[in-house]
């Protein structure tokens, strides 16, 4: 990838090569059943109950919670692909406000330096 790209070009790149982390795959899927085993022991502690009796409430508050953050994760793409569709649709319509960055060394962005004693 060179870094003389246009923002166009920066834009077409797309996603060749790139996977999605572990965890930003799967946190509805861990976060559901971690909070959904925590809710059925949470309510038979609170119901002075053994911690995991009644493994239905369990399996139901995992369900419903890992629906709930699917959902919410499915609802987050959406709004973050509208998003991205709105600012590349600017782009494309404004070329002249994003020019290609000239290049700098390193030796020009620091400042000369003075000791002092």
């Amino acid at each position: 990838m060179s870094l003389h790209m246009s923002a166009q070009e920066l834009l077409k790149l797309g996603d060749e090569g790139r996977q999605k982390p572990f965890l930003n795959k799967y946190w509805p899927e861990i976060i559901g059943v971690t909070f959904g085993i925590g809710t059925g022991m949470f309510l038979n502690f609170q119901t002075k109950r053994p911690v995991f009796s009644g493994i239905q409430k369990h399996i139901i508050a995992t369900g419903g919670w890992v629906s709930i953050l699917s959902y919410v994760q499915h609802k987050r793409n959406e709004y973050l692909a509208e998003k991205d569709a709105v600012y590349r649709h600017y782009i494309e319509l404004h070329p002249d406000d994003f020019p290609v960055p000239e290049r700098k060394k390193i030796g020009d962005l620091f400042e000369p330096w003075i000791p002092v004693r």
